[in-house]
């Protein structure tokens, strides 16, 4: 193909058209910008520079001026609720939910921001309402889970489990076990053995390796003096997860005592000491030894077992048990020691959450910061640091 000399002429063309196209654009784009009101550039710009405060008060002029912006009433409502300015955050959310001139997708996402205000306001009656009204919606599943932790929130259970039934994975047959527990807890409380081993009984359907399920049973067996029963629950729980065997010692403890079996009970202990090493597991050794054998006993098995496992629990231990061989010489300086070890032990004798890393001093299923089932570990701060 040959080129010609007169084609040249398109460059120049093709350069004048782009040119063109470009101020249009760029005509267009200021247009844009000077339709927006000052104050949200200027809000924009407190933003940029971290003052938040300023940057709300500049877009709350901005909604004034062209309440038109949809988009920032939701930046505005998103703004106040963590902030923690719930009220200013609803009326944002229901300016929105109010108004008819906007698509009907917007006003849905409106009304989902309204129902998380109400949730962090505390409100949870008028949450709970407004993710009903979103079930058959589009936003039907953030609907759901919503309403799960208002369920929960209001300790609900029935509800709990009826709408995590619907939830795809949010409904782990782990956490519906967790909430037959705790109306088999409830049942306990008002001696109805019965009914609390029913909902045991399903929770264990739910996930056979419930732990928390298989201590319940026990209690019921126990609340009824069935003894022989209850220890058979509770020694059940080495197959499901030996580290929660700890929870149960003391429980066990009583057990054995109350039948009058006390070594038996003590073999048992010391082969989960053996076997499964915990500092609460140790607790409850210590005392049953020092009660059968002796306080030269209750020392031995806590220096070998500091041996085994050093730790500065286990250090305090230590010092408690040789306490109670003291000389009336030696025992000052050795309550001078373990006053000093407690200083520190304080911090290190409690659970932590494996999900949020939130300490508590006792024992949660359900973790109070984060809301996680079945988070912590029986174990205590130190031990879970150490482990491998």
């Amino acid at each position: 193909m040959e080129f010609e000399y007169w084609q040249l002429l398109f460059f120049p063309l093709f350069f004048v058209l782009g040119w063109a196209a470009a101020r249009i654009d760029i005509k267009h784009i200021v247009k844009e910008s000077r339709a927006l009101p000052r104050s949200y550039f200027q809000g924009l710009n407190f933003l940029l520079n971290e003052q938040p405060d300023r940057a709300i008060e500049a877009f709350v002029d901005a909604v004034k001026v062209d309440p038109q912006t949809v988009e920032l009433h939701f930046a505005l409502g998103s703004l106040f609720r963590r902030r923690g300015e719930t009220e200013r955050a609803i009326r944002m959310h229901q300016n929105l939910v109010d108004r008819e001139d906007i698509p009907q997708d917007l006003q849905l996402q409106a009304l989902a921001e309204l129902g998380q205000d109400y949730l962090k306001a505390g409100l949870l009656d008028r949450a709970e309402e407004v993710f009903d009204k979103l079930r058959q919606s589009a936003l039907s599943e953030d609907a759901k889970r919503n309403l799960l932790e208002i369920y929960q929130l209001e300790k609900d259970w029935e509800k709990a489990i009826a709408i995590a039934g619907e939830l795809p994975d949010v409904a782990s047959q782990r956490e519906i076990a967790e909430y037959y527990c705790e109306l088999a807890a409830t049942e306990i409380m008002r001696s109805r053995p019965d009914a609390a081993s029913e909902y045991l009984r399903t929770a264990l359907e739910r996930n056979r390796k419930c732990v928390r399920a298989t201590m319940l049973q026990g209690d019921v067996e126990a609340q009824q003096e069935k003894l022989e029963a209850a220890i058979d629950c509770w020694q059940r729980i080495e197959q499901q997860d030996p580290t929660y065997l700890a929870l149960v010692a003391q429980r066990l403890l009583d057990a054995f005592r109350k039948l009058g079996r006390q070594n038996e009970g003590l073999q048992l202990l010391k082969g989960y000491l053996e076997r499964y090493p915990s500092l609460d597991l140790l607790d409850v050794v210590f005392q049953l030894m020092l009660e059968c054998d002796g306080p030269d006993a209750a020392y031995g098995l806590v220096r070998d077992e500091l041996k085994r496992n050093p730790t500065l629990l286990g250090f305090d231990k230590l010092i408690e048990a040789r306490l109670l061989l003291a000389t009336p010489e030696t025992r000052p300086d050795l309550e001078l020691a373990k006053s000093i070890v407690q200083g520190y032990t304080r911090r290190l004798a409690r659970y932590r959450c494996n999900n949020c890393g939130f300490k508590a001093r006792q024992f949660y299923w359900r973790c109070p910061a984060c809301g996680g089932w079945e988070t912590y570990s029986p174990k205590r701060t130190e031990e879970f640091d150490l482990a491998p």
